[in-house]
């Protein structure tokens, strides 16, 4: 049939849709069901109107059959009363009918097997899309996975980042470090050459001092006669 190699097109097409829209699945994934919903809601009209004509086929078929048999039963009843003449026009008006009713029974073997046909094809789409829809609720947990692990990989990469910062900092810290240390070694060396400098000097002055004393003991000395 026409209509089922249609909705076999339809749904290839809303696939290929999904698929060539992969930016964004979860609201893909909703814009496709809603599409095959619609879709569906189509072919449950379509296949409505099939099993319908299968039901009137199949009246049409059981309206002739009663002709038959009732135009045989009057033939039957006319050849009992002896009365050939109107038994072959019963007959023969049942052989006409019997031949309609051939080709209405074939008309409803057809109308019966589209009408099969559309109903499993309802049941195949129907049961599609209930599977698309358990789909759904896999892939929209699977994105809001795909999405906390981005913003984790982020986070990751932003501690890298830091890291590498603070590598930067210990760097200079163990300059600075390097710095004071020298400067403490330039202080500590300054103030050992200012002692040295601080004792001579008074070793000059201690000089000085001792040998004014013994001037002033030999002045002394002198003024009192004991020279």
């Amino acid at each position: 049939m026409g209509i089922l190699s249609r909705f076999k097109d339809i749904m290839s097409s809303n696939i290929n849709a999904l698929l060539d829209k992969m930016e964004d699945p979860e609201k893909m994934i909703d814009q496709v069901l809603r599409d095959l919903e619609s879709d569906l809601a189509e072919v449950k009209s379509e296949t409505a109107g099939v099993m319908a004509e299968e039901a009137r086929a199949q009246r049409e078929v059981n309206a002739c059959q009663n002709e038959v048999d009732k135009l045989q039963a009057y033939a039957e009843k006319a050849v009992l009363a002896g009365n050939d003449k109107d038994a072959a026009i019963f007959l023969q008006k049942k052989n006409s009918k019997a031949r309609e009713l051939q080709s209405l029974q074939q008309a409803y073997d057809l109308a019966k097997e589209n009408s099969a046909k559309m109903r499993q094809m309802f049941d195949h789409l129907n049961d599609q899309i209930y599977e698309m829809q358990s789909k759904k609720t896999q892939i929209k947990a699977k994105v809001a996975v795909a999405k906390t692990q981005e913003k984790i990989n982020k986070m990751t990469e932003s501690v890298q980042t830091a890291k590498g910062t603070m590598s930067k900092f210990d760097k200079l810290e163990q300059k600075a470090d390097a710095m004071l240390d020298k400067a403490n070694a330039m202080a500590e060396l300054n103030g050992a050459m200012t002692s040295t400098n601080m004792e001579d000097l008074m070793d000059k002055y201690d000089t000085t001092t001792a040998t004014s004393v013994d001037e002033e003991l030999q002045a002394l000395k002198a003024r009192l006669g004991r020279a």
